[in-house]
């Protein structure tokens, strides 16, 4: 016989039940009309689950927990209101379990069964009445309780919305040559990445497209999983100011009144290597909407040393799950996602580094919305120059290579195109490398003899 409601799962799963109600509006919104608050057993889930399915039907989304005080506050039983702040947070604590998907799964197929349950018992009745079509209409009613509501686009009649409404809101990157072929730039829901040997500058890169955000007045997220909060934030220092890293201190009150003038957001999150996972960037992400924070785009450098979700025996297959889920995040959270990922050793010394020496798992650019290789010989390091090639691009051409400025010790990186005054000065600088090379080395040590 099937339970009139969620006592034989435990109170934990009940917990993990409010959870995934906070947290996947998906889910609320195929099961809102199914859940009974009756089905619980604490009444302190049994108010939760009510006020999220009813602030759910007139907002179309899930309460906050600013949304979840007011209405605790205006509570009268402040029995039942001590009970109820002791629930949320053992299901704010879940919001990061690994079994979220089973309980979703489990909990609406419980639903289904309790509707289908109904119908049948009142079926019966009709049944002795000989009232058919009544049960027909009723079963087939019972039968598509909580079944998924978006249908999707319908194209044939949405000419005029596609017109209208934005395809793509896209966030630029600080370089008008790569914009251009992407069509605006990377948009919500869209994964870039960045490939490069170890030593480049792949942070570098996705600083200059954070910063430059940042300076729009725009929100933007940094993951760091190698450099911890403070460095990373005096590197930022660096890309804003100009100043070389090493020289802030001496110039802290010019460095100061950069920082101070800048329009955006910037959140610099650290974690130690192989220590989070994308579940972990997710709950970071609730935990920032929790406090009306709205990222406009996320960095994580890199999604190479992500801990993944899944064990593989193989480190390719465990690295292009990652990828997937990666771009899986940034479509939950209708956000652009860029990262970066290491090149073969092989590509040291390429001019042009392209598919072939993307390292591990040929998947991270089959998942991938748009990748982009930055390679720099030793002569191009002694220069300050190197080459951006556009690896794939789901938004315009790709096959390109720009020739950029690239000074990692003031931050500065620009990009050109080819055929520009500055392109044509890059791009003279790279094929005069050996001649370059010889004069700047005679004029360092000619600067080192003066010293002497």
């Amino acid at each position: 016989m099937v339970s009139e409601n969620f006592t034989q799962y435990g109170p934990s799963f009940q917990s993990k039940i409010i959870s995934s109600l906070l947290s996947d509006n998906k889910f609320i919104q195929t099961i809102s009309d199914i859940l009974e608050s009756k089905y619980f057993d604490s009444d302190a889930n049994k108010w939760l689950s009510k006020e999220i399915s009813k602030y759910f039907m007139e907002f179309r989304k899930a309460p906050t927990l600013e949304v979840l005080k007011v209405k605790i506050n205006q509570m009268d039983d402040e029995i039942l209101k001590v009970s109820v702040v002791e629930n949320l947070k053992d299901s704010w604590r879940n919001l990061e379990a690994t079994d979220l998907d089973f309980v979703k799964q489990e909990t609406l197929s419980f639903c289904k069964n309790q509707v289908l349950k109904e119908a049948i018992t009142d079926a019966v009745d009709l049944l002795e009445q000989k009232k058919y079509d009544d049960i027909k209409v009723i079963i087939d009613s019972a039968m598509k309780a909580g079944s998924e509501r978006d249908l999707g686009h319908d194209y044939i009649i949405s000419l005029e919305d596609r017109l209208t409404e934005s395809v793509r809101e896209t966030k630029p990157t600080p370089w008008d040559a790569v914009t251009n072929v992407m069509d605006g730039g990377l948009a919500g829901g869209e994964l870039g990445v960045l490939v490069a040997p170890a030593g480049i500058g792949k942070t570098w890169c996705l600083q200059a497209l954070a910063a430059h955000l940042v300076r729009e007045g725009k929100t933007v997220v940094h993951y760091t999983l190698e450099l911890n909060e403070s460095y990373v934030g005096l590197r930022y220092d660096t890309v804003f100011s100009g100043t070389p890293t090493a020289n802030i201190k001496f110039y802290q009150e010019d460095v100061q009144k950069v920082i101070d003038g800048l329009k955006g957001k910037l959140i610099i999150k650290y974690y130690p290597t192989r220590s989070a996972s994308v579940n972990t960037l997710s709950s970071h992400l609730k935990q920032m909407e929790i406090q009306e924070i709205k990222p406009d785009a996320v960095i994580v450098d890199y999604a190479d040393i992500l801990k993944p979700t899944t064990f593989y025996k193989e480190k390719r297959h465990a690295t292009g799950e990652t990828y997937e889920n990666l771009r899986g995040l940034a479509g939950e959270f209708d956000i652009p996602i860029w990262t970066a990922s290491q090149a073969n050793r092989s590509s040291l010394e390429e001019d042009v580094i392209d598919a072939t020496k993307v390292s591990e798992d040929y998947s991270k650019v089959m998942t991938a919305d748009f990748v982009m290789s930055v390679s720099r010989k030793v002569e191009d390091k002694i220069a300050n120059t190197g080459r951006f090639h556009v690896i794939k691009n789901r938004f315009g051409v790709d096959g390109i290579t720009f020739p950029a400025n690239i000074n990692t010790n003031t931050g500065l990186i620009e990009v050109h195109e080819a055929s520009t005054v500055g392109g044509k000065q890059v791009q003279g600088k790279m094929d005069n490398s050996e001649e370059y090379l010889r004069k700047t080395l005679s004029q360092k040590y000619k600067d080192l003899a003066g010293f002497e």
